[in-house]
């Protein structure tokens, strides 16, 4: 009686053994999801940058976020996985684009793409991505076809919704400067089309009497100078500059030889001060408008600034080479800083369904060199993920903000 009660006893002590560590196997396997792209050590991302032609001024953003990248595997990786951050040429050419994002997704097997760099590439693989139900994640431009959880549940942008910045600076034209004679001068693509549609939504009935030119430009131009040229022969006293750095430094060295000085407001793509007024010459720079949500690096009220401060120290250690005052570099490191943050919000559940998930739910995020007051928000219906700036305008050395913060609570397009 005594063995078999030993027996039973040693029976049911191993069945809980066994059915413990199956519990145990189980749940390690379910907290554990993957997709193609991730593993136990590693999450393999893509990206293409224009490295080489027109627009390799954005050539910063891939190697910034290339070097913090680093910084953060050097740190143990997120939840233990270093990142492997694949990096294509695309020379700003949506073909190009095209192919080395089926590169990534076919051939390299990326779990997501991250940071496609322009709007025009962006178009050009977004069917294709989310056809393949690819994130194409934190997408570098602000055009409202890339806020549209509805249509492209796999897109989500990073940048401020031109749309919205558009009608930002028609509350300040109308406010400012209510009889104004308005000259457009646009890039002819969805981010230009975008800032001329979001003008004339905040202009709202006035639009069609402010607004007394419009003239676009292609990418391919070499110059805008005619373009500037025809404005200026319009009338136009506040000229609407929605173009990219190398574009906006020609436009403003071409309104100079003319003696023209209109009120000039710039977009926000286009208001680094190392890409875009120092080329174009400071002096004759000041004075022109912009918005912001970030802060300027070579501001000094941010000089004891711990997040300012600590780019200043990434940027010796990791990028030496770079410039620390080029907004670009700022931006770079400020969507890296949002990546680690939905990475390490996924937790151990790389899928790609709850990396979307994720990016579709942060909370109150605040950025190393969000402007106060800024943070970030997303939902569900709701993938902007930048929805607050500030005015701001050239002094000749630097950006001086002014005025509250404004937020933009209406559609994303």
């Amino acid at each position: 009686m005594t063995n078999r009660r030993a027996f039973l006893a040693a029976t049911t002590a191993l069945a809980f053994t066994f059915s413990a560590n199956q519990a145990f196997v189980s749940q390690a396997f379910a907290q554990k999801k993957y997709d193609t792209g991730a593993t136990d050590t590693e999450i393999k991302i893509g990206q293409t940058v224009p490295f080489s032609g027109a627009y390799s001024v954005y050539a910063n953003i891939g190697k910034t976020q290339a070097a913090y990248f680093k910084m953060i595997n050097d740190q143990g990786g997120i939840n233990g996985r270093k990142i492997n951050l694949i990096q294509y040429d695309d020379a700003y050419s949506p073909p190009k684009t095209v192919e080395q994002v089926r590169k990534l997704v076919e051939g390299d097997e990326v779990l997501f793409t991250f940071q496609l760099i322009g709007t025009a590439a962006n178009a050009a693989v977004q069917k294709y991505l989310n056809g393949k139900k690819v994130p194409q994640l934190l997408a570098s431009t602000g055009a409202a076809r890339f806020n549209d959880p509805q249509n492209y549940p796999w897109t989500i942008a990073y940048n401020p919704n031109y749309v919205s910045e558009g009608r930002i600076y028609a509350k300040y034209i109308l406010k400012e400067h209510p009889n104004a004679k308005i000259g457009v001068l646009y890039q002819n693509d969805d981010m230009g089309r975008d800032y001329l549609a979001g003008l004339k939504s905040g202009l709202g009935d006035r639009a069609a009497s402010m607004i007394v030119g419009e003239v676009s430009y292609e990418v391919t131009d070499p110059t805008v100078d005619s373009q500037v040229v025809k404005l200026k022969s319009m009338g136009v006293d506040v000229f609407f500059d929605a173009s990219t750095p190398k574009f906006a430094a020609q436009a403003i060295k071409k309104l100079a030889d003319l003696g023209w000085t209109p009120v000039h407001i710039l977009d926000i793509n286009a208001s680094p001060i190392s890409a875009t007024l120092k080329p174009a010459g400071l002096d004759i720079s000041k004075g022109i408008i912009s918005t912001q949500y970030g802060k300027e690096p070579s501001d000094p009220q941010w000089k004891d600034d711990p997040g300012v401060k600590a780019f200043f120290a990434f940027m010796d250690k990791y990028f030496p080479e770079g410039d620390k005052l080029n907004t670009v570099n700022t931006y770079a490191y400020s969507v890296a800083e949002l990546l680690v943050q939905v990475l390490k919000q996924c937790g151990d559940d790389l899928t790609r369904e709850n990396i979307m998930k994720q990016v579709a739910n942060i909370k109150d995020f605040t950025p190393s060199f969000a402007l106060p007051g800024i943070k970030i928000n997303t939902g569900p219906n709701d993938f902007r993920v930048n929805k607050q700036m500030q005015m701001m305008k050239f002094n000749g050395e630097r950006w001086e903000l002014f005025g509250p913060i404004i937020e933009d609570t209406g559609p994303s397009g």
